[in-house]
């Protein structure tokens, strides 16, 4: 995957069409998720497509997240999120304003409050599971 400066870089110049596009593209780049992860206890609650987010613990202490969902863009968000936090150790993941991090990128007016309303769920699910990965 590109980093998240670089595919801000790229957002900002495209219109309203191909930044779905861009989403659709960055959600296909994820890492396949096994269909036997995809389970209830790995589901995203709030999020009007079916999210799934499984984390795994790395030789490191590193958090890398398989992620999938069964919406192209809500995919390509997930993506997004991802980027801000992948691969890293939990106190990291802790101390990242995702936020602050997907801000630039306006998904809140860029797309329907459908696509969008499970952020902070994908979000809370990241933070709660790095949490648990550093006490």
């Amino acid at each position: 995957m590109t980093s998240l400066a670089d595919l801000r870089d790229e957002y900002e110049f495209l219109d309203a069409d191909d930044r779905y596009r861009l989403l659709i593209d960055l959600g296909r780049s994820l890492e396949p998720m096994p269909e036997p992860l995809k389970t209830d206890a790995t589901l995203v609650r709030g999020c009007s497509a079916a999210v799934w987010v499984y984390p795994t613990r790395r030789d490191d202490g590193t958090l890398h997240f398989l992620a999938d969902s069964n919406a192209a863009i809500t995919k390509g968000i997930i993506a997004l999120v991802l980027l801000t936090v992948q691969d890293r150790a939990p106190a990291d993941i802790l101390a990242t304003d995702v936020e602050a991090a997907l801000a630039p990128f306006d998904l809140r007016n860029q797309l329907s409050s459908n696509r969008t309303q499970g952020i902070p769920n994908m979000i809370a699910l990241i933070r709660d599971t790095a949490q648990r990965y550093a006490a």
